[in-house]
């Protein structure tokens, strides 16, 4: 299994991801259409693998795009995603062209055209569970329900007991957790994973799905506003803008350095036996997005005001970190860096960088304009 197609290969894991697999003698083709939402800061993750990977400018939406990039393909990391959860709950039909439509197209190529495919993996993502799992002392293990309007507005913001309103302790969420997403994204994710694996096992392909946390390091856009908050607040600090934190501040997320994200992939495509699998790929770690300002605050030196405002977002989840016990028990992953250590390279990394424009306010009013910020 040489021959390895990436979908989305030009973008932040697929580019580290093809370097690396190119490092071990694998033969990279790469399918990317290099959307300006994620490449407006210039083409850098491109320039690092136009040499070393055959390239295909395209779009997972053209099925004949489909069809020439899979053309002697062994193995197909499929990557290309729209990705952010705000910004999907207006773009609905952007969002499920490309992650649901492209993945039809995929599929159907399999089921009715030659092809010498023998894995898929597949990039699904935390946002399918919705909100993590929790314990209640009455109930024991629950999923709560979406939080409500109703209630953020009065500053009640922690999750509570959907069956006797009591407060809940929250647990790492393990791949047979509840999935309920909360966003049109997360929804075009549980679609795309469950079309994935039921036509890999009626194909007799192997499918692993890697249900990635929220992944960082060195190389992500720093001037798309819509996703990645270590950029976002990145961006913010060097332009000298303030950071408004949503909530109370302690609303958390699993991160996950971008070199444990990739070292995962590759054992979930390295790994024969694997078939129909899914697996959780964060650090197993929960981090306050209160942490994630200061410590940024800290490490740029900046003076920044860093405000905690109480504004919320409709559809977001207050917490959500993984359950590592099922990827390290079959594959032996377990995450390399640290939240500390991954932080300090990622802003080592854009100290090097051009300053980007800051497009987060343009992106905050787009959410207002539709309702989804209060």
């Amino acid at each position: 299994m040489k021959n390895i197609l990436i979908t989305g290969g030009a973008g932040f894991i697929g580019s580290n991801l093809t370097r690396k697999l190119v490092d071990k003698g694998f033969k990279v083709t790469i399918l990317d259409n290099l959307s300006k939402q994620i490449h407006s800061d210039g083409q850098n993750l491109y320039l690092s693998v136009k040499d070393i990977a055959t390239f295909i400018k395209g779009d997972v939406r053209n099925k004949s795009d489909w069809q020439k990039a899979l053309k002697n393909q062994h193995a197909v990391i499929h990557l290309a995603a729209e990705t952010g959860t705000g910004q999907s709950m207006y773009e609905i039909s952007r969002y499920t062209e490309v992650n649901v439509l492209g993945t039809a197209h995929l599929l159907d190529i399999l089921a009715n055209e030659n092809h010498s495919v023998k894995k898929i993996i597949i990039a699904s993502s935390r946002s399918i569970y919705g909100e993590g799992k929790y314990f209640c002392e009455n109930d024991g293990v629950v999923y709560p329900h979406q939080r409500q309007d109703i209630c953020m507005a009065k500053g009640k913001f922690e999750t509570i007991c959907s069956k006797c309103s009591e407060p809940l302790k929250l647990l790492a969420t393990d791949e047979e957790s509840k999935i309920h997403p909360s966003s049109i994204y997360g929804i075009t994710k549980q679609i795309q994973e469950d079309m994935i694996l039921l036509m890999g096992e009626t194909l007799n392909i192997p499918v692993v799905a890697l249900r990635y946390q929220n992944v960082y390091g060195p190389g992500q856009s720093l001037s798309n506003p819509y996703t990645g908050i270590l950029s976002i607040f990145s961006t913010r600090l060097l332009n000298g803008n303030h950071i408004d934190i949503y909530e109370d501040g302690y609303q958390s997320r699993d991160f996950v350095f971008i070199d444990d994200a990739v070292s995962a992939t590759i054992l979930a495509l390295e790994k024969k036996e694997l078939n129909s699998q899914i697996f959780n790929v964060g650090s197993g770690v929960a981090t306050s997005i209160s942490e994630v300002a200061n410590l940024l605050n800290s490490l740029y030196n900046s003076n920044v005001k860093i405000l905690v405002s109480g504004k919320y977002r409709l559809g977001d989840i207050r917490h959500n970190y993984a359950d590592l016990s099922k990827i390290k028990d079959v594959l032996g992953f377990s995450p390399k860096f640290d939240f500390i250590s991954g932080i300090t390279l990622f802003v080592n990394w854009v100290k090097k960088q051009e300053v980007m424009v800051d497009k987060y306010e343009m992106s905050i009013r787009e959410l207002q304009s539709k309702g989804l910020i209060k």
